[in-house]
């Protein structure tokens, strides 16, 4: 059922006071509940095991109210350096404005322990990270924030909760890029956030205040998508395995970052914390960028678009979609060489993704 409305009706003003006074659970304005939003999020709870979940209008309103609910003035966070462009973004650009102070950290965490002082709050990590594939040791990350009592938060959205699960190690929020794994169609835009009760009640009045609810129709697409999450996020593992392997002997391709594959830094790691090694992979061409936009131009299965995590497989230019408008220092920090692809895996059947990778190199 989609609940399709904007407000909701109170049999009596009395119902309506109670309501303002916080001792009533009717519905007043979608903005702030709906029945609909309300079984995506009890669903997304569950898959995640938290106690409660928020759902949001995009990805980037997940991470920005989570973030802006346990972050105020004066404030410092400290955040890996290889993130989504669109949340390195918003630290490097935004959060400045409102007096927060952002100190970033290698993936391997190493020096963590001397960027911490009393006004830091938070830990924010991306695992594994967009684009590169590198991995933050979920146990290493969860016991520094509650040695130096701070609010842990990880973007989860490249792994799903069908391949880790951060809170039942010690993280306090997971958020979600809904758009991706957990609709898996392409059709809709929405975010989660899951944790605690107590934060998910702080990151619901930021959601509210800064109106990136999710619209109820969005909610019952991710309510459909989230019903075959585990069959597509199984399918689209294997078949990226292989598709992995095919391209790490492609003469054209200089490395490819997977961590299914025995060459990636962090293959250790991801055979200890994760359930599969996803189905997201990057590959970086020996011709540099001019190779790279030519394999792109001519692919016919793989379709060149942004976004990742639906049924089609597609190949992107990081660096003119995540990672655009950042310096090549930046781009050098995130790992990111000029030739870099990022590909999603789709549920095509992994020969005839091979077949098309294979002429599109050729």
């Amino acid at each position: 059922m989609i609940a399709r409305t904007a407000s909701f009706t109170f049999s009596s003003s009395e119902e309506m006071k109670l309501w303002a006074e916080g001792k009533s659970s009717a519905y007043m304005y979608t903005r702030y509940a709906n029945p609909t939003l309300a079984v995506a999020e009890e669903k997304i709870a569950r898959l995640e095991g938290g106690e409660a979940a928020l759902v949001t209008a995009s990805g980037m309103a997940a991470i920005s109210s989570a973030l802006l609910s346990v972050l105020k003035a004066g404030d410092e966070v400290i955040a890996t350096q290889a993130l989504y462009g669109g949340s390195y973004r918003l630290m490097r650009d935004i959060f400045p404005r409102m007096g927060i102070v952002v100190r970033h950290v290698g993936t391997d965490l190493g020096g963590i322990e001397r960027l911490v002082n009393p006004r830091t709050k938070a830990l924010y990590i991306e695992t594994p990270t967009n684009p590169t594939l590198r991995l933050v040791d979920l146990r290493k990350a969860a016991a520094f924030a509650k040695e130096w009592d701070l609010i842990s938060l990880i973007d989860n959205t490249f792994a799903s909760p069908v391949l880790q699960k951060p809170l039942e190690i010690g993280f306090d929020l997971v958020m979600h890029s809904a758009t991706k794994y957990l609709a898996g169609h392409s059709d809709v835009i929405a975010g989660a956030i899951v944790g605690r009760s107590s934060l998910i009640k702080a990151a619901r009045e930021m959601v509210i205040y800064l109106g990136g609810s999710m619209d109820p129709e969005a909610a019952f697409l991710l309510i459909r998508g989230m019903k075959t999450l585990e069959v597509r996020m199984k399918r689209q593992c294997a078949t990226a395995l292989i598709v992995a392997k095919f391209l790490e002997k492609h003469p054209k391709v200089a490395r490819v970052h997977f961590p299914g594959l025995a060459s990636h830094p962090d293959h250790k790691l991801a055979k200890k914390q994760m359930k599969g090694f996803g189905a997201m992979m990057a590959f970086d061409m020996k011709g540099g960028l001019a190779a790279a936009r030519r394999m792109c131009d001519r692919t016919r299965i793989f379709l060149l678009a942004a976004s990742l995590g639906g049924v089609e497989s597609l190949v992107l230019l990081p660096a003119y979609s995540s990672h655009y408008r950042m310096s090549e220092k930046e781009l050098l920090a995130a790992g990111l060489a000029p030739g870099t692809v990022r590909a999603s895996i789709g549920l095509e059947a992994p020969e005839d993704l091979i077949e098309d990778l294979r002429q599109a190199l050729a």
